[in-house]
């Protein structure tokens, strides 16, 4: 079952994946440097995505992602590098290519995505 979520959660459950691939941990001092927001807005953020389930924090403060939270986290995640990776290909310069992948990641249906994954796919060659 799909749940609504704000794009905000979606930007922040990304966000903590990706510190978590980089660096093997996540804080919310890394997390507000990663999106350019506030300890504040992280800690508000943190405390939201608590409530419904989607992440914990250990005793040191550390955040964990729960499976919900992950599931999220990764379909964002995987939208944003396929979506990026398409702008490149079509010429545009990369760091446009993150933003714009970044504002149409949230937007896209489902549907629409799941072409463009099998375009891609097509085109690369995977199977």
């Amino acid at each position: 079952m799909i749940m609504t979520i704000y794009k905000s959660a979606e930007d922040y459950l990304e966000a903590m994946l990706m510190l978590k691939e980089e660096r093997g941990y996540i804080r919310s001092i890394d997390v507000a440097e990663k999106l350019g927001v506030t300890k504040p807005s992280v800690s508000y953020a943190t405390k939201r995505l608590r409530e419904n389930g989607y992440i914990s924090q250990d005793s040191a403060g550390m955040i964990l992602l729960m499976e919900p939270g992950l599931e999220i986290a990764e379909r964002m995640y995987e939208r944003h590098k396929l979506l990026t990776e398409l702008l490149i290909g079509l010429g545009v310069s990369p760091d446009t290519a993150r933003e714009d992948a970044c504002k149409i990641e949230h937007d896209l249906s489902v549907e629409s995505f799941d072409a463009i994954r099998r375009h891609a796919q097509k085109y690369r060659g995977d199977r």
